[in-house]
């Protein structure tokens, strides 16, 4: 007997991105509801999982309004980003509305001549009760030159072959989990883990050296998936990096297939001479930076958009989603972006360690580390690390960076006890809690399993306390050498300035450092020094300073002197006491041997 074959009814939620205005910046938004609730209520995010800061994206949305059987219906709206149609129920409901787009971050929207971008979170109404519905979106190219293509990472459905036609979804996290990107994209793809990949770059021109970094990325994902899967395949089908190249700007927002990242265009490798070789890697190269930016990224499809906090099993789009486990799904992946450029051959292990070194001397200088444990930084994201102000560094302290040397530590004290390493622990949860959401329990019994014995102790003393870590045993102990170098001139003051147009201005004032003795004030303009005469009857000696170096070279031996400064129009005399020689770790090869056993 012949079948016929059902065409699939078309999801419940339907999306239809276009474009209104590009030089006023505005998407325009049709949301089509097939069977709303009486009195269907819709919602916007406040925040988009992987930023932890309410961000409002509502104060964006314009011009709200609704139709239902070819009338106007009535909109109420609740909240700051709740609304209410006043509709029939099960009877097909319109919403049209636009979106202001004019953010260059990697959290919201952008729209204007030279390129578009969005995420679902900051364009898409949340139709409530109807999360867990099948979406779609389309999104249109009319009015867009025709050159311009699409990329993202949600399932195409019914595209042409620059992109642009209509994606689906099985639920508004999925939808909300696939941002959007589109213009002249500089395009290539390869193959890791036997997956598909994509890398797409918008602000840049056919100066990259497309092959280099296509080559490097595929070497990060390739290591990267052996070292979950081994030999398996990983948990997506395709992946796409969606990078824009600007003046400024870095960062990056992970997805479960896909990743937003922005850096500087100078940052991009370039294209060589005929038969010229790359230059290596070194620590100080922005390119690397970008390849780790790449790694941790990426890294995080693993750890924090599968493996999770208890806490994100379901996101709460309406407020804070506090969790106290960032030390570890930042941290952690804050550790492995790095080593999984060694890993990959990339950097060598001095380059590699001066990275290390970046990172002791980063939490050495902030004095919030001694105030606030990583597990609290963790919880207070959303008002403490994502909202920094001149006192943050006295006040807090990053979860990515002592949650990295948390990471270190574990790793090299079950390397150093003959236990594993911190690859089983990784891989043990993994299968402990099925890809899924996990809790700090889960570690501690992991870490029991993999070596030998409890780690509560440390785990209370290095997330839980404010002490040191013993980074100072354990990396000689696996080969590397820790030495002692004098401390940057700023540190050593206990100051961050900024320098630039001939002036020295105060940006961060360091708990109890000399500047605060003295009464330095962030936002201070540093002017000048004065030193008292050398004999009596001679005048004091006055100099104008414009950098801190100006300082150190006036000063000579002398440990006395008057810095001058502005501080709200009016000139202030600072006595300051010169400070004793304060020192940086520098982290170095030692043993190569015992060192590949780490990094190899």
């Amino acid at each position: 007997m012949a079948t016929t074959r059902r065409r699939a009814a078309p999801p419940a939620i339907q999306f239809r991105v276009e474009i209104r205005d590009l030089h006023a910046h505005l998407f325009a938004v049709t949301l089509q509801v097939s069977r709303p609730a009486r009195r269907q209520r819709f919602a916007l995010p406040v925040w988009i999982p992987g930023s932890y800061l309410v961000r409002e994206f509502s104060q964006h949305l314009q011009g709200l309004r609704a139709r239902q059987g070819g009338r106007s219906v009535a909109l109420k709206q609740l909240d700051k980003h709740r609304w209410q149609a006043e509709c029939e129920a099960n009877q097909p409901l319109t919403l049209h509305y636009e979106i202001y787009a004019l953010d260059a971050s990697v959290r919201t929207a952008w729209l204007d001549a030279t390129r578009g971008f969005f995420n679902a979170t900051s364009t898409c109404l949340r139709v409530l009760g109807q999360e867990d519905q099948p979406h779609a979106l389309d999104v249109s190219d009319k009015g867009l030159p025709e050159d311009w293509t699409l990329a993202t990472g949600l399932r195409p459905q019914r595209v042409d072959a620059r992109g642009w036609g209509r994606y689906v979804a099985a639920d508004y996290d999925e939808l909300a989990d696939g941002p959007v990107t589109f213009g002249h994209l500089l395009s290539a793809e390869f193959v890791a883990g036997g997956v598909p990949h994509r890398f797409v770059i918008t602000g840049a021109g056919a100066w990259v050296d497309m092959d280099r970094l296509i080559e490097d990325t595929r070497r990060i994902c390739d290591t990267q998936i052996a070292f979950w899967h081994g030999d398996g395949a990983p948990p997506f089908e395709r992946y796409v990096f969606m990078l824009h190249a600007s003046g400024e700007g870095y960062g990056g927002l992970e997805h479960r297939n896909s990743t937003a990242l922005i850096c500087q265009r100078n940052e991009l490798p370039a294209l060589r001479a005929p038969g010229a070789k790359p230059a290596a890697l070194k620590a100080t190269d922005g390119y690397t930076t970008l390849l780790g930016l790449i790694s941790h990224e990426y890294f995080h499809t693993w750890n924090v958009k599968r493996l999770r906090p208890a806490e994100f099993a379901r996101y709460d789009y309406d407020r804070e989603n506090h969790t106290e486990l960032l030390w570890f799904f930042e941290g952690f992946t804050s550790y492995y972006d790095d080593l999984f450029l060694r890993r990959a051959g990339l950097i060598d292990d001095g380059t590699y360690l001066h990275l290390v070194t970046k990172t002791l001397n980063q939490v050495a200088q902030t004095p919030g580390r001694q105030l606030q444990s990583v597990a609290q930084a963790s919880f207070d994201a959303w008002v403490k690390y994502y909202r920094m102000g001149e006192n943050t560094p006295n006040a807090t302290v990053s979860y990515y960076t002592k949650g990295s040397l948390v990471a270190l530590c574990l790793d090299l004290t079950l390397r150093r006890d003959g236990h594993g390493s911190l690859d089983d622990v990784m891989r043990a949860l993994w299968q402990r809690c099925a890809g899924g959401p996990m809790k700090e329990s889960d570690v501690r019994r992991v870490l029991r399993e993999v070596g030998k014995r409890s780690f509560d102790k440390e785990l209370d003393a290095w997330v839980h306390g404010t002490g040191g870590l013993p980074t100072d045993t354990l990396l000689p102990a696996l080969g590397a050498r820790v030495q002692q170098d004098p401390a940057p001139l700023a540190q050593q003051l206990g100051l961050r300035v900024g320098e630039a147009g001939g002036s020295l201005t105060i940006k961060t004032v360091l708990r109890d450092g000399a500047a605060e003795r003295a009464g330095f004030a962030a936002g201070d303009e540093w002017l000048g020094v004065e030193f008292a005469p050398a004999r009596r009857g001679q005048a004091p000696e006055a100099w104008r300073v414009q950098r801190l170096d100006d300082v150190q070279a006036m000063r000579g031996e002398r440990t006395q002197l008057t810095a001058l400064v502005a501080r709200d129009r009016q000139l202030l005399r600072l006595a300051l006491q010169w400070p004793a020689v304060q020192h940086s770790q520098r982290v170095t090869v030692g043993d190569a041997t015992l060192l590949a056993g780490w990094l190899g």
